[in-house]
């Protein structure tokens, strides 16, 4: 299993990239959320493919717009967690930020949390915004960034070709520069997963 006390940690220490969202993209906070299972996952959506919508049939971390009445991005990470998967915010620890990530072609900034699933049930996710869940054993996530030659290397290096096959989906675009940044920062502090 992970060891979350040295991740939370971590994440306090941590310095993100990008600190804040840059001007003129819309507000966004998602949850990298992960849970115990028989190991630990990393529990992602696939969201329902749709004609006109950017994020059509992609791979993601639960998340959405900050809505005015969010009093912070971690709340808009917590209520929209409960929105899409039906996890209640307090059964969510957030252990801390990874920092903002900006998607290329729709400009959208991600705000990003780390969290922790605390008593992993079964999951009741919203059909309109969820076309199937995604539970990935970060340990299978971990092997695979390492065999892709992902590891010691900036996301960037790897342009439109920084992606995870997980089974019969891809991640690839935002998130997986998420995933390369979350999973270089375990590697490089040596967190066993």
């Amino acid at each position: 299993m992970l060891d979350y006390i040295a991740l939370r940690h971590l994440l306090e220490t941590n310095r993100p990239a990008c600190r804040e969202a840059p001007a003129g993209y819309e507000r966004n906070s998602v949850c990298l959320l992960l849970a115990d299972r028989v190991e630990t996952v990393l529990v992602a959506i696939e969201k329902p493919a749709s004609e006109g919508y950017h994020w059509s049939g992609q791979v993601a971390l639960a998340g959405g717009r900050i809505e005015a009445d969010d009093p912070t991005a971690e709340h808009a990470a917590r209520r929209e967690l409960h929105e899409e998967l039906g996890i209640p915010p307090e059964e969510v620890e957030v252990l801390g930020e990874l920092g903002h990530f900006q998607t290329e072609t729709s400009d959208h900034d991600l705000a990003v949390f780390v969290g922790r699933w605390v008593h992993p049930g079964d999951v009741h996710a919203d059909s309109r915004e969820v076309a199937r869940v995604l539970e990935i054993p970060l340990g299978d996530l971990v092997g695979l960034h390492t065999s892709r030659g992902y590891h010691g290397q900036p996301a960037g290096a790897f342009g439109e070709g920084l992606a995870y096959p997980i089974a019969d989906a891809r991640i690839w675009g935002v998130t997986a520069r998420i995933l390369h940044h979350f999973v270089e920062l375990l590697l490089d502090n040596h967190i066993s997963t």
